[in-house]
């Protein structure tokens, strides 16, 4: 199977007190994977050639793009333009005799699994070892209510198995987004073959995201509607081809805001917006509550940090952003008081589990760590140098390299792991410190 090779450890310069500081350093950040991977997806689906504008050009995007291929969808990829040419299908896809391996992408597996669970025909699907890890069975359970049948090879819920769709699908599903809120945008963004589809929406996660993906979907002429806990997506043949711009990503945007508050600097990532679909541009409201100062430019958002870094402790609901739990809690240790993390019990089936990766990293660290549930609440101390486990997840690594840009001796192991979504993380890093540094 396709899994990466590790690569050596990475050591993170500490630049606390030896910055220039007295003016605004910018930076850029790759396109939005979560908005990217959705264009990708609705532009295969279009009615003739597509190109994305500023996309996302890392592991999970690749992933999309060989899945798709597997599947006859072609594209042309300029990665020095970052500019991508998808050849639509108009919705109609041939069986194939291969199994479909989306690799480590949550967004490929739960939308590749929406899009073929409503496409007659037997499609085999496979996954990473760390995607099989990743809850799937809700939205199988949907595709079953649907009329599917689901093979399994290992566990049931879970990556490998077998989807065999039927001529006839039914037309109504609930579907519960508990654990994630990609089931509920897969279902939506494949509900436009045959007669539509009606959601039923049970738990809540993520809503943000899943409202990117309705207004998505009508930038690329689906026809929706939204009432009281349902979705009504109506049918049509096909998506309209488009010429998409792709916002710059805010989680990637969030590492470097977040130096900006624990440094004390200004810091520009060009591009970015108030106005951003995307949920994460919450965690700005976040870094203000602790401090930091807000101005929007035509270059795109300035976070200020306090002076000398002192910020304050916060208690904050992230479930709607939780993605930004790691960025917070590497950032915590720096704050004045405790700071409490609420409402996260989700990030334990991503990539990895998250909060154990919080917990154990901090107490690394020789920082003081209370769990309760989807809660952690983190003391602040005096940062210790420590070896930082990943667990092969992308957004621990990059998170705490910012704990490391204000303590001495952190250093990242398997740092090859932010590929995944940030490839050039640590040249970009780098970079950013040696302009503030002059």
């Amino acid at each position: 199977m396709r899994e990466r090779i590790k690569m050596s450890i990475k050591s993170i310069d500490c630049i606390y007190g030896k910055t220039a500081g007295g003016k605004t350093t910018y930076v850029s950040v790759p396109g939005s994977k979560s908005i990217t991977n959705r264009a990708l997806l609705l532009s295969a689906m279009a009615k003739g050639e597509s190109v994305l504008r500023g996309a996302f050009m890392g592991g999970d995007f690749f992933d999309l793009v060989n899945a798709l291929d597997s599947l006859g969808i072609k594209t042309e990829i300029d990665k020095e333009e970052k500019t991508v040419m998808i050849k639509g299908c108009g919705g109609h896809i041939e069986p194939v005799k291969e199994t479909i391996y989306v690799g480590s992408a949550g967004t490929a597996a739960r939308f590749l699994t929406a899009l073929l669970g409503n496409i007659p025909g037997t499609w085999k699907m496979d996954a990473s070892e760390q995607m099989r890890k990743r809850p799937m069975a809700p939205l199988l359970d949907s595709l079953m209510q649907m009329g599917c049948t689901v093979e399994y090879e290992a566990e049931e819920g879970r990556f490998p198995f077998t989807l065999h769709v039927p001529e006839k699908r039914k037309s109504e599903v609930t579907v519960d987004i508990d654990a994630s809120s990609q089931f509920l945008s897969a279902l939506m963004i494949a509900g436009i073959a045959g007669d539509g589809l009606t959601i039923h929406i049970k738990g809540s996660h993520g809503m943000n995201y899943v409202k990117m993906t309705e207004n998505m979907m009508r930038e690329f002429g689906a026809q929706t509607e939204f009432d009281t806990g349902t979705y009504i997506i109506c049918p049509m043949d096909g998506y309209n081809a488009l010429d998409y711009n792709v916002e710059p990503d805010i989680s990637a945007a969030c590492y470097f805001y977040a130096a900006a508050a624990i440094l004390g600097e200004r810091v520009c990532v060009n591009g970015v917006r108030s106005s951003s679909s995307q949920g994460d541009i919450r965690f700005l409201d976040v870094l203000c509550k602790m401090g930091c100062m807000h101005e929007e430019t035509d270059e795109g958002i300035i976070i200020e940090g306090p002076k000398y870094g002192k910020l304050s402790g916060i208690e904050v609901d992230m479930h709607a952003f939780s993605d930004q739990a790691l960025t917070l809690a590497a950032i915590a240790p720096f704050a004045a008081g405790p700071t409490v993390i609420k409402n996260v019990a989700h990030i334990r089936g991503q990539e990895c589990d998250r909060i154990e990766a919080i917990r154990h990293n901090l107490n690394s660290m020789g920082i003081e760590c209370e769990v309760d549930g989807g809660n952690i609440k983190i003391f602040p101390h005096h940062v210790q140098p420590a070896m930082i486990k990943t667990y092969g997840d992308h957004r621990v690594a990059m998170s705490f390299s910012v704990t490391g840009l204000r303590a001495e001796g952190i250093q990242i192991d398997d740092a090859e792991c932010t590929r995944k979504t940030f490839g050039e993380f640590f040249e970009v890093l780098e970079g950013f410190c040696e302009s503030l540094k002059n």
